[in-house]
């Protein structure tokens, strides 16, 4: 059984993999297909946004497609980066410029205000049409500065509640256990097993 990500981000890549070793399926991304087309992530939702990238990698590829839709949720800033999270500071932003405006733009907020969450939205798309979708969520807040040397995106920012350390302070292991992909990851791997069961598939 094979499934291609529709990503081309190496640690999103590698917390799935990790996450979904035990089910012994074959995961690829996108760098393992190379004519597939960057899909336009227009939806007004995480879920939309999922959905649509999965659908059209399984079309592109006649395969079974995983797609995920993350963000970061800040209250102070009415829901603000949201779905625009990877695009913050621009089309053309990276991990850094969109750390660095999320600083600027809450310079001037306490930090009993700086609450936030991370959200994902995982869909996995078949080539006939059916879809299994999983979701998840990480409380926490924005710190006043970068910390630590693990994670991405906005890992370096975020503390996390539930861990009492930055996403960026622990392992990958320990941040799959609270963080909103490692939740979703999870639910996706029941449905994904009890999917594996009842079709009777067995991965190769």
């Amino acid at each position: 059984m094979e499934i291609i990500v529709a990503t081309r981000n190496r640690g999103k890549l590698g917390e799935i993999r990790e996450a979904l070793s035990d089910l012994g399926i074959a995961l690829y991304s996108l760098e393992d297909f190379p004519d597939v087309p960057e899909v336009l992530e227009d939806g007004e939702t995480f879920y939309e946004n999922a959905v649509k990238k999965a659908r059209e990698t399984a079309w592109h590829t006649g395969k079974l497609a995983l797609a995920d839709d993350s963000g970061l949720v800040v209250d102070a800033l009415g829901g603000e980066p949201g779905v625009y999270s990877a695009r913050y500071a621009g089309e053309e932003a990276d991990d850094r410029m969109n750390n660095d405006k999320l600083l600027e733009e809450l310079k001037d907020v306490p930090e009993n205000n700086r609450t936030a969450r991370f959200i994902c939205v995982i869909a996995v798309a078949f080539p006939d049409g059916e879809l299994i979708t999983a979701h998840g969520a990480s409380e926490g807040r924005i710190m006043d500065a970068p910390r630590g040397e693990q994670g991405f995106g906005y890992d370096p920012l975020f503390y996390s509640v539930e861990a009492g350390a930055g996403f960026s302070e622990i392992s990958r292991k320990e941040k799959l256990k609270v963080s909103h992909r490692g939740r979703a990851l999870q639910e996706l791997k029941e449905k994904l097993r009890k999917w594996m069961n009842t079709s009777g598939t067995e991965a190769q």
